[in-house]
């Protein structure tokens, strides 16, 4: 249970660590900075579907779904928007 506990704290420490850190970010670094979180969820995904494999409580199962759900989220939703920001760069097609 300590470990939960200090995994717990971690969590909480970045969350607030990375809000501060983020909402310091011009909005023309944006872009860049979504392809990086992106790369960072799916390495979080990967390593919950790696935590899986070991014998785990059943907290520990919701956790990690409630990981995996998040980061495919952020990563799905990355991507969408990442998407449209880049077709604002391209030109129009005339006929």
């Amino acid at each position: 249970m300590s470990h939960l506990i200090l995994m717990a704290v971690v969590f909480g420490a970045s969350f607030v660590i990375g809000y501060l850190l983020i909402s310091k970010v011009p909005p023309l670094l944006h872009t860049p900075l979504m392809s990086m979180t992106n790369a960072i969820s799916a390495i979080t995904i990967l390593g919950a579907l790696i935590l899986f494999s070991l014998p785990t409580t059943p907290t520990e199962k919701v956790l990690g779904a409630v990981a995996i759900v998040s980061a495919t989220f952020n990563v799905v939703g990355g991507f969408v928007i990442t998407d449209r920001m880049l077709k604002l760069f391209k030109g129009k097609k005339t006929s």
